[in-house]
């Protein structure tokens, strides 16, 4: 009974303990549960090992009365042939761990939802690939040609085939397709206009669903907030429907809320969406022309950020506020463009509420806009595209969707801005490059233009400059000459940037479309607007207020308190170098282009490196020393250099397997 207790008590000391040298020599976390396992197969080796070695060497094993003369060399023997199984178990701990590393048990509820996400996801995948092979464009996703694929044989089909697919899948899909469909940089012909025929289709929800929405985001009851809201909603989309409401104070607003699963859908579909656009990018010709799986990273993003209302209300206070500074530099056109207020007690991350903007979008207003005079239409025309330039180059933030159908014609005759989801963002020095580059553009001037553009956009090494040059130079004399048609200087000159595989940054996008978008709007006010020749004498302005005398002396006062910091340094730190020279404490620290200490790698490479040499000599004496043999005669056929051998060879080989682990580790 005693002996099966001391033995248990071995085995279990003999499991922990490998497991815990393991750690110490391996330098990183070693599952338990295979340490054990090495730890009791050490154990049950250990004996046998040590009774075969004794016999080896000629010394009687335990059965057998030991001379005490030779009692130090008996137990060394036994230690240092249980010393190497141990240090066999560790390298089966090695390769066990290099082959399948140690991970973290994962808690079992985490491990069910994962599943059942995992199992849901899957399906909605699935559906999504069934229905692109229904259309036949399943090539986007595993390339190759199907035989349905073969029949859609030009451009065209193709196009449909992928907007039907689109239409098919989706909300989520529809609204990637819409973005799309806006990225002329990225997206050729006929695929452009194919995408922008992309309709949502919704129903509307019950008033039910709407009111408990509305009572849930903003946590009390409807009518504390509202004195009353129309339940049949005045639009519907795929994500929100809008409905009329009255304040408490009779204000009148309109109530966006968000449908209840709409949040649920778009995350469920965001990584499905990732995934087929990483598959599209990798095995498709189209997608990489594409860039497909930035495009789907970004939009994903930001249609997240588009659930939230409060993002929304916080652009419509950008808008209104470079509004505010616009009529206040010119008194003559306040009120002319307008923005909803925003009504924060009333609003919250999934309802938002907005002053009603009393008129009808440009797209339907043909009829009350040919009934305005010609001169009330031309001002209309000339100060919306006064202030989107303005807030383009001048203040850096805009209307990042501006359609005829974002534009309301007031029944007072004025314009109102609607619909801020997507607003674009652009600093100071971007700014100015863009305003150079316009001002170039606008007056013909072709070298011009290309240098500010090329300071715009990120353009490949291999670019044929002249050619780019050249392409710009055509699109500006074409543009200058063109008196009437559809199109816009601006889709043009992204359709270069494509054609020459520049990357045009995404805000920089944004902008280069509401420029043609924004020329869209006004043909709507007046049919041959030239946007052109009225912003031509507009830009001088603007480049004097984007690089005013005030600001360049603000500029250069703030570069001069730079400096002067930068001055104030100087002593201290030539004072600090010549006490290191004084002392010999110098030393020189190296950096890599992101940053990260170089010095550091290279010590930890020199140590490794060192302890590997060193790791190697150990063994390689260590088998001379054992083959050789040699030296005083310590006991039986046991010699000094042998049993030195096997101690040296023993940490060389145990310093080979931290650095094999390391290896592993880096790899991993």
């Amino acid at each position: 009974m005693v002996a099966s207790i001391l033995i248990s008590i071995s085995a279990v000391v003999s499991a922990v303990l490998v497991g815990f040298v393991a750690r110490r020599v391996l330098g990183t976390a070693v599952g338990w549960p295979r340490s054990i396992v090495v730890g009791l197969l050490v154990f049950l080796l250990g004996v046998p090992s040590a009774g075969w070695t004794l016999r080896q060497t000629g010394f009687p094993d335990v059965s057998t009365a030991i001379p005490p003369e030779d009692a130090w060399i008996w137990a060394g023997l036994i230690t240092l042939s249980l010393a190497w199984v141990f240090a066999l178990g560790v390298a089966a701990l090695v390769a066990s761990e290099a082959i399948f590393p140690t991970r973290p048990l994962p808690n079992p509820i985490d491990v069910v939802r994962a599943a059942l996400r995992q199992r849901k996801r899957t399906r909605r995948y699935l559906e999504i690939l069934a229905i692109a092979s229904r259309h036949g464009v399943g090539w986007l996703f595993h390339g190759g040609r199907a035989r349905v694929e073969e029949q859609l044989s030009t451009s065209e089909e193709r196009a449909r085939a992928v907007v039907a697919t689109l239409n098919d899948a989706g909300v989520s899909f529809v609204k990637l397709g819409q973005v799309l469909s806006t990225r002329r940089d990225l997206v050729p012909e006929p695929y452009l206009s194919a995408l922008a025929s992309l309709q949502t289709n919704a129903t509307t929800l019950p008033w039910d669903t709407v009111r408990s929405v509305i009572e849930g985001d903003l946590g009390r009851p409807i009518d504390t907030v509202f004195a009353e809201v129309d339940p049949h909603p005045l639009a519907a989309a795929s994500v929100a429907q809008v409905h009329r409401a009255r304040l408490l104070d009779g204000t009148a607003v309109v109530i966006k809320v968000q449908r209840p699963a709409a949040r649920a859908q778009v995350e469920a579909d965001a990584d499905i969406i990732g995934r087929l656009a990483h598959r599209a990018e990798a095995r498709t010709r189209v997608g990489r022309d594409l860039r497909i799986e930035s495009v789907a990273r970004g939009f994903t993003a930001t249609l997240l950020e588009e659930l939230d209302y409060r993002i929304e209300a916080r652009n419509t206070h950008m808008i209104a506020s470079t509004l505010e500074l616009i009529d206040r530099a010119e008194p003559a056109r306040r009120g002319l463009v307008t923005v909803p207020d925003v009504f924060p007690d009333a609003s919250g991350q999934r309802v938002l509420t907005m002053g009603l903007v009393d008129g009808t979008a440009l797209s339907d207003s043909a009829t009350r806009i040919a009934g305005l005079e010609p001169g009330q239409r031309d001002r209309l025309a000339n100060t919306l595209m006064a202030t989107v330039l303005e807030q383009i180059l001048v203040f850096g933030v805009f209307h990042a969707d501006l359609h005829p159908g974002n534009v309301l014609l007031k029944k007072d005759g004025t314009l109102g801005l609607i619909d801020f989801g997507a607003v674009g963002i652009i600093e100071r020095s971007r700014r100015q490059h863009m305003t150079a580059f316009l001002l170039a553009a606008l007056s013909e001037n072709d070298v011009a233009a290309t240098d500010a553009l090329l300071l715009i956009v990120d353009a490949p090494e291999d670019v044929d400059l002249e050619a780019f040059r050249h392409d710009i130079g055509v699109v500006l004399t074409t543009e200058h000459l063109r008196t009437s048609g559809h199109g816009s200087i601006f889709t043009r000159m992204v359709d270069v940037i494509r054609q020459h595989h520049i990357a045009l940054p995404g805000e920089l996008a944004s902008a280069f479309r509401s420029f043609a978008t924004l020329e869209g709007c006004l043909r709507v006010i007046v049919d041959d607007f030239d946007m052109v020749g009225r912003a031509l004498p507009l830009m001088p302005s603007l480049l004097r207020r984007t690089v005013s005398v005030t600001r360049m002396a603000t500029d250069a006062q703030a570069q001069a308190v730079i400096a002067l910091a930068r001055l104030e340094q100087i002593p201290r730190r030539l004072d600090a170098l010549l006490t290191g020279v004084e002392k010999g404490s110098i030393g020189i620290t190296l950096r890599s282009a992101d940053g990260e200490d170089v010095s550091g790698i290279l010590s930890r490479a020199t140590g490794e490196i060192a302890s590997t040499l060193v790791s190697i000599a150990a063994v390689v004496i260590a088998v001379v020393l054992v083959i050789a043999g040699g030296g005083p005669v310590l006991g039986g056929s046991i010699t000094l250099f042998a049993v030195l051998g096997a101690v040296v060879g023993l940490f060389g080989f145990l310093g080979l397997l931290r650095i094999v682990r390391r290896t592993f580790g880096r790899r991993g």
